[in-house]
């Protein structure tokens, strides 16, 4: 089992500007999801921004600590646009 603030410290390290929100899904401690914001994904296809994540989080999903992770990745600017709209 990997703690919330242990997953987001996992994916601060690997891209230090990124605001990060994690939620357990299930209580159970391996099933997450994530919000990241983070100009590391800027330029980069949707795939590409999630493959920064997963390359963080890696480890910890090779060990199946984590066994799920659903993503939304935004760039500053997407982000601030959302927040705009909603």
């Amino acid at each position: 089992m990997i703690s919330p603030s242990q997953v987001e410290a996992m994916i601060k390290e690997a891209m230090p500007d990124a605001q990060v929100q994690i939620q357990d899904l299930t209580g159970g401690g391996d099933h997450y999801q994530a919000i990241v914001v983070s100009s590391a994904f800027e330029g980069k296809s949707l795939i590409q921004q999630h493959q920064l994540v997963y390359r963080a989080v890696g480890p910890a999903m090779a060990s199946e600590a984590i066994h799920a992770l659903s993503l939304k990745t935004y760039t500053p600017e997407s982000w601030a646009a959302g927040q705009a709209a909603s």
